[in-house]
């Protein structure tokens, strides 16, 4: 079991790292680096767009990783046995000062990540459900944050009139929206997961045996339908997407590492998906990693504790109702000679005039 167990944490460390890397890079080829003629039946790869296909899927995938660090609350429980990152990192002289290690623990047992690491250690330890469908049941249940971490700056861009927000101002204000959106997001998810996270492990479970892929097939189909939906929506709504293109960091680190380079028009759109995608399949893959390993007593809260000090209490009255019966079922067995003897004696009062004759 300890084996399996191993093979399941390896198995996620490799879906974190591909989730920064592979995924953002493939979901870029898919949309740009194969070109259909349908008039000629001809198929041309696109490739002066292969710099930014790379720049562009690591950067977004680094971005990524540090939102959901960051947004997340991420923070070890060695970390917090220490005081936080702050003496770590060697910031701070308080290293070992007891206030600044409960105040760290308070801070890692009610961020995101806590809660989230807490409730797989529940799933996963308590009721020994497997961690894999555990992990995919999550990964689907963070879809529906993804949809609102792409609409909501959507919204706000188009949606805030131009008399009060200039047009070059609006992505920054979009961005705005969406960092107050992903810090709700991630907030929102443990409480959703909570009480769903079992059903959506059963649906990974027969997900699983359909494909073996199946871990990193839920992000790509996501990231494909988002990004086809929120083509057409920008489409549909008339929208200039290129008067973005140049505030885009990729942009500037592209051109600054090669000038030449060539950046998609729709280069916005593929911002917006994968800042909307990525962090949240990242921080539900750290969560799980988190609540895989030995969770100390101060980490599952005091809920834990009062329901084992409730248990105790409910098995107590047990034991003492055994001890309390026993003498109470043999109290009347010295009794009843008592009532044999009187017996005897009524009968012998009533049989001792007639016994006076005997002799």
């Amino acid at each position: 079991m300890a084996v399996e167990d191993l093979y399941q944490r390896f198995v996620l460390y490799i879906v974190v790292v591909l989730q920064v890397t592979l995924v953002p890079i493939v979901g870029f080829s898919l949309t740009y680096l194969l070109e259909v003629d349908q008039g000629n039946f001809s198929i041309a790869v696109r490739t002066e767009l292969v710099y930014w296909i790379v720049v562009a899927g690591l950067l977004y995938g680094f971005l990524s990783l540090l939102l959901a660090l960051f947004f997340g609350g991420y923070r070890p429980a060695s970390v917090a046995d220490k005081g936080g990152w702050m003496p770590i990192l060697g910031l701070s002289r308080r290293a070992g000062d007891p206030e600044l290690i409960d105040r760290a623990r308070l801070a890692l047992q009610t961020s995101p990540y806590g809660r989230m690491a807490r409730l797989v250690h529940k799933k996963t330890i308590g009721e020994e459900q497997d961690l894999i469908a555990v992990h995919g049941g999550l990964q689907l249940l963070a879809v529906p944050m993804q949809v609102l971490l792409i609409a909501i700056p959507l919204l706000i861009m188009e949606g805030v009139p131009e008399e009060m927000v200039k047009p070059d101002q609006a992505f920054e204000l979009g961005m705005a929206g969406y960092m107050i959106a992903l810090w709700m997001a991630v907030r929102i998810q443990p409480v959703v997961s909570s009480g769903l996270v079992s059903y959506a492990a059963m649906f990974r479970s027969v997900l699983w045996k359909i494909s073996r892929f199946s871990w990193v097939l839920p992000v790509l189909l996501f990231w494909i339908i988002a990004r086809t939906f929120l083509a057409a929506s920008l489409g549909w709504l008339d929208v200039d997407v290129t008067q973005w293109n140049e505030v885009q960091l990729e942009t500037v680190l592209l051109h600054a590492v090669v000038p030449d380079a060539v950046v998609p028009e729709t280069a916005v759109i593929d911002f917006l998906v994968a800042i909307s995608v990525l962090p949240m399949a990242t921080f539900t893959t750290l969560s799980v990693l988190g609540g895989t390993h030995d969770m100390p007593n101060w980490m599952k809260g005091q809920g834990s504790e009062l329901e084992n000090l409730q248990m105790e209490l409910l098995e107590a009255p047990d034991e003492d109702e055994e001890t309390e019966v026993s003498p109470t079922y043999d109290a009347p067995v010295p009794e009843e000679p008592r009532e044999a003897d009187e017996d005897e004696e009524e009968s012998r009062m009533i049989d001792l005039p007639f016994r006076l004759f005997d002799d």
